[in-house]
């Protein structure tokens, strides 16, 4: 059981890449909700729910320190998903993401 246990916390830091992550919404009215992702060390994701019954147009743009910000842009039927992904040049620090939600 103790070699069990070495083993697992050997391969914990392996698995470990997690960065903090922002996320800033208007929804202006929209009934949108959004989560971000850690997908990799330098690939950062948004997805975008709209729950409500009005199609909904949806911005999201996605900061990483230095780099230039890049921006996503979707628009939601009623009870649609959009998934939006970034890959940027380095590692993430600190992943900030604005999304800006209006109702068509």
């Amino acid at each position: 059981m103790k070699n069990c246990c070495l083993v697992l916390l050997t391969l914990l830091p392996l698995t470990a890449f997690a960065y903090p992550t922002e996320l800033k919404k208007q929804m202006n009215g929209a009934e949108v909700s959004a989560t971000v992702q850690e997908i990799d060390s330098n690939i950062g994701g948004a997805t975008l729910y709209n729950y409500g019954a009005a199609d909904a147009k949806c911005k999201a743009v996605f900061r990483n320190g230095p780099e230039a910000p890049r921006t996503r842009s979707a628009e939601l039927k009623a009870g649609d998903t959009a998934n939006f992904t970034v890959r940027f040049a380095r590692n993430i620090i600190k992943l900030r993401v604005d999304v800006t939600c209006e109702p068509k």
